[in-house]
């Protein structure tokens, strides 16, 4: 009886140190469940803040470019939408003059005319003619014609200028020094547009206002893509070379489409010239065969407002062509 008694004892002893046990254990599996289920929670936790926080970098990052995007292209419409003074077209022409000297030159420009038709006897209203053209139209006229030459020929080298940037970006080299070898290897009128714009860095003049600034001496879209794409990646980071290259590539194709357009209408523009250069042309060989069956034009009141009106209607009937046969894209 002793002996089933201690057996007895021994296993209820036995049962209540396991039980103790197991409740011990459970408790303490419990306790690293939770902390592994807290573990689990905190760091979804933190990766969802920073998701969130991503996101909210990569909108703020877009606000900053659209913001970017917007001034940029309110300021290049008030430009657009700006008067252009004497002097600015003077400046887009790459002439040193001043307005002063473009305007002694118009007047010794206009007193030629009207010394010359004094001299062959012509009338009032004919010198008059003549001087305003001489004083008026064709200096405006050669300033306009310098101006777009130079704008052209900007416009044909300045994609291999991006490829520069690009290669020297990739290279390693800062920005700038890639603008500085652009400002000495580049043609002109390239090669002084860069100098102007890297002597003002060099003297503390932000890259944006050296960019606008080149833009108003040289107002092409070409440019105003350059100035959106360095403005935005210094404000917003990025790949400069990525995009630079993809703009070079925009480039190239807005000329091959210049060229084919060009191409198309070169028909159009042949037969522009040749009807316009033909009244003109017979006038003088009639004039050279026989000039007492033209001199009356010249000579008579009657005959020189004939010519007057028909200069203008010529003058009309070629601006009308010539805005029908030139294509801008």
């Amino acid at each position: 009886m002793s002996d089933m008694t201690f057996i007895l004892v021994a296993a209820l002893a036995f049962f209540a140190i396991g039980g103790v046990g197991w409740v011990f254990a459970g408790s303490a599996g419990d306790g690293k469940a939770r902390k592994r289920v807290g573990q689990i929670s905190g760091g979804q936790l933190q990766r969802g803040k920073r998701h969130s926080s991503a996101l909210d970098q990569a909108a703020q990052k877009r606000r900053q470019i659209q913001e970017s995007l917007k001034d940029m292209e309110q300021r290049q419409r008030d430009a657009r939408k700006k008067t252009l003074t004497l002097r600015a077209r003077i400046q887009q022409a790459g002439l040193t003059l001043e307005p002063t000297t473009f305007w002694i030159y118009s007047g010794v420009a206009a007193v030629l005319a009207a010394v010359v038709m004094f001299f062959t006897g012509q009338n009032l209203i004919l010198t008059f003619g003549s001087v305003i053209i001489a004083g008026l139209g064709l200096p405006r006229w050669w300033l306009g014609f310098l101006r777009g030459r130079r704008q052209k020929k900007f416009t044909q080298e300045f994609a291999n200028s991006l490829d520069v940037i690009v290669r020297g970006v990739k290279s390693g080299l800062p920005l700038n020094e890639c603008l500085k070898i652009i400002s000495t290897e580049s043609p002109e009128p390239l090669k002084s547009e860069f100098q102007i714009l890297v002597e003002g860095i060099a003297v503390g003049v932000s890259l944006e206002d050296g960019l606008n600034r080149m833009c108003e001496r040289m107002p092409l879209p070409e440019l105003y893509f350059f100035t959106t794409v360095l403005v935005i990646q210094q404000k917003t980071g990025g790949n400069l070379a990525e995009a630079l290259g993809n703009l070079s590539t925009v480039l190239r194709s807005r000329k091959m489409m210049r060229e084919k357009i060009g191409a198309l209408s070169s028909e159009a523009k042949s037969s522009a010239m040749i009807i316009g250069s033909l009244p003109p042309g017979v006038l003088g060989i009639v004039y050279a065969t026989t000039p007492s069956y033209m001199s009356t034009l010249f000579t008579h009141p009657t005959g020189q407002l004939m010519l007057l009106g028909g200069a203008t209607w010529m003058a009309i009937g070629i601006f009308v062509m010539r805005g029908m046969i030139n294509f801008k894209i």
